[in-house]
């Protein structure tokens, strides 16, 4: 046991995992040794070649997701900036959640994860109907939180409620959303979830890593790997970036932080002999190097990433900015190029938080802009989308940066 603790111990200063092992594979090579070995990665490109420090005060990856983190347990459940209490607990909450519960295992916080399991105790009993159905994207990914509770804690009680929702989602079609379409991908072996908006790579690469991280079982992670590959093959554009939807031809800012960081998630997680990976990382090398070239010189990324008129948006900086120092620290990416990129993300990020650890400028949740619903200035919708303060959104990737940082 003692051996295994430093098993750990070890993969994670590399970044491989995001908390403690519960029933991992004891094979799994690191990565940045695999991909040096395999892929030919310079040595610019190693681990641990760029130094994130130091911390002017006030910008310490501790300093500010301690107060992201203590904002987030104070907080009541958001309902995507609505002031009425939500139906069921949303998609950008269980991205801050699982956020502040990867920094509050790093940062060894114990009083932070009473306070984040203290949360999710009322799930189970007076509020068990905020639990989403996992007939969604967007809902099934509230099984990250239960599945990191569970990598945490190793109660049983959290691992089936994640297990189940992450089964579900390639499960049998079930209740009133399925199409024709979803019945033919869950067909050809894809989650009948499948709709290909570039959010979804975040929403299901996070369930089902974790139900990999939390069992072992290399079922989750592969389907997830399979998942990935479809939408880079039908979605990826030769910039690298991506359109927010087939027909939907804009590179909206959050849409492909989503996807950055589902690939930055998803390549910590996948084993090296997997076959898709090869494909996976060269697909986001690619959209890295698309992303360096739009990034301002204060260290921002627009609403529309490619539109030189468009408003800095603090939520895809924050993902763009945990994709590249994911990337720098795993050796994936050059360290001299993208190392100073992210540290100036970062430092530019933090300055959008307010005194109450809210952050500015976040684009309200958005769905694809369609021309029947939205008229056919599609440019101009995502452009007047509004501009929210502490949204769950944006919190959620300051807090992923945080632990990033401390990896």
């Amino acid at each position: 046991m003692k051996h295994l603790a430093g098993l750990g111990a070890c993969a994670s200063s590399l970044g491989l995992v995001a908390g403690p092992l519960v029933r991992r594979p004891l094979l799994r090579a690191p990565l940045s040794f695999v991909l040096i070995l395999c892929l030919g990665v310079p040595q610019a490109a190693r681990a641990g070649d760029y130094d994130f420090g130091p911390w002017a005060a006030g910008t310490s990856p501790l300093e500010v997701g301690r107060r992201v983190a203590g904002r987030f347990v104070a907080s009541p459940h958001q309902n995507h900036g609505r002031p009425t209490p939500p139906k069921v607990i949303n998609y950008a909450e269980v991205c801050a959640w699982y956020g502040a519960l990867v920094f509050a295992d790093l940062s060894q916080d114990a009083r932070l994860k009473a306070g984040l399991a203290a949360r999710f105790e009322p799930l189970f009993r007076e509020e068990k109907n905020l639990v989403p159905r996992p007939d969604h994207v967007d809902y099934t990914v509230f099984g990250a939180v239960p599945l990191e509770l569970a990598i945490q804690t190793g109660e049983q009680r959290y691992l089936a409620l994640g297990e189940w929702m992450a089964a579900r989602q390639w499960g049998e079609p079930f209740g009133p959303r399925p199409t024709d379409e979803s019945r033919e991908f869950y067909r050809q072996g894809y989650t009948w979830q499948t709709r290909l908006w570039i959010d979804d790579m975040f929403m299901i690469t996070l369930v089902q890593a974790q139900a990999w991280r939390a069992t072992g079982n290399r079922t989750y992670i592969e389907r997830a790997a399979k998942e990935m590959v479809l939408y880079l093959d039908r979605l990826q554009q030769p910039n690298g970036l991506f359109p927010h939807a087939p027909g939907v031809p804009y590179f909206w800012g959050r849409g492909n932080g989503w996807m950055a960081a589902g690939l930055a998630l998803l390549l910590r997680e996948l084993p090296a002999d997997n076959p898709a990976r090869p494909r996976i990382l060269r697909g986001y090398r690619l959209m890295m190097a698309g992303l360096l070239q739009y990034q301002a010189a204060d260290g921002m990324w627009g609403q529309l990433i490619d539109d030189p008129a468009a408003w800095p948006e603090t939520s895809c900086t924050g993902m763009f900015a945990f994709a590249f120092i994911t990337g720098v620290k795993a050796g994936w990416l050059d360290a001299a190029t993208y190392g100073p990129a992210a540290k100036k993300a970062w430092l530019r990020l933090v300055t959008y938080l307010d005194e109450n650890a809210d952050l500015r400028e976040v684009c309200q949740g958005t769905n694809i802009h369609d021309p029947a619903k939205h008229g056919p200035d599609g440019r101009g919708y995502y452009l007047a989308r509004a501009r929210l303060v502490g949204d769950m959104h944006g919190q959620a990737p300051v807090l992923w940066c945080a632990g990033a940082l401390l990896r």
